[in-house]
């Protein structure tokens, strides 16, 4: 089991990279990674599937949101993908493996690989594929990290070199609608952290007190918080967490 380097403790990480599309720097875009890079933050990414088998940066299910072109990323092509622009800004849907050329290790990336099966379960596997195959001689802070614990057991033999992680949370109904009740009722214990090989766990910030949480925390996983949207959010949450995921303010990067 790798754990996770000095720099996704010490660093605040950008969720969705540094993004503000008052400023032309959409979620998950080269400009909001750039952004990042330059104010010297960690940076998180999400990861779904294009038609043809490509890792794309992109966090939605559906392209409406950030594009404002219909239908499931899964069904377009990457070529494609990188011509259909993101709103409020001016490129398109980015690769994985574009990005981790960008980045070139010179800040932690954290990767979240989206649930592809719907009710976390056992997926097809093509996106884990994908991710690792585009990790291939990657040289620089990297650790992956899913809702799903499938996707994460899967990538421990894809990928064994990096460091994994759960992305956890109380799974309320009302924040999980289509989750079944049994599935969020197991989640919410994060009970799949050892057998996946975990080293940390990134956990919903108001639902840090978790005893899981730490119980785990004891046991000597890093547990890392999202989302946190302000400084006071921060100071509670850094309470129980080693560091933050942050969005809409500039977190202060310890000396």
């Amino acid at each position: 089991m790798s754990g996770l380097s000095d720099g996704f403790l010490r660093l605040p990480i950008a969720h969705r990279a540094l993004h503000d599309v008052a400023d032309g720097r959409p979620e998950n875009s080269r400009a909001a990674i750039e952004a990042a890079i330059g104010a010297g933050y960690g940076i998180e990414i999400d990861l779904q599937l294009s038609r043809d088998g490509r890792a794309m940066v992109f966090h939605d299910y559906d392209l409406g949101r950030l594009t404002g072109q219909k239908g499931p990323i899964r069904q377009r092509e990457a070529a494609e993908l990188s011509q259909i622009g993101l709103l409020g800004g001016s490129e398109g849907v980015p690769t994985f493996a574009e990005v981790l050329d960008l980045v070139g290790g010179r800040v932690p990336l954290l990767v979240e690989l989206k649930d592809q099966h719907g009710q976390m379960g056992e997926t097809d596997g093509a996106l884990e594929r994908a991710t690792a195959a585009d990790l291939q001689g990657y040289d620089g802070p990297l650790a992956l990290m899913s809702f799903n614990p499938n996707m994460v057991r899967r990538m421990a033999d894809l990928a064994p070199g990096w460091p994994r992680g759960i992305v956890s949370c109380g799974f309320r109904a009302v924040d999980w609608p289509l989750l079944k009740m049994a599935t969020r009722r197991r989640l919410r214990e994060i009970p799949d952290y050892e057998a996946a090989g975990c080293s940390f766990i990134s956990h919903h910030a108001p639902d840090l007190g978790r005893d899981r949480v730490t119980a785990l925390k004891a046991a000597g996983a890093a547990v890392l918080c999202w989302t946190i949207r302000t400084p006071e959010a921060e100071a509670e949450a850094r309470q129980v967490a080693d560091n933050v995921t942050f969005e809409g303010y500039r977190a202060a990067i310890p000396a």
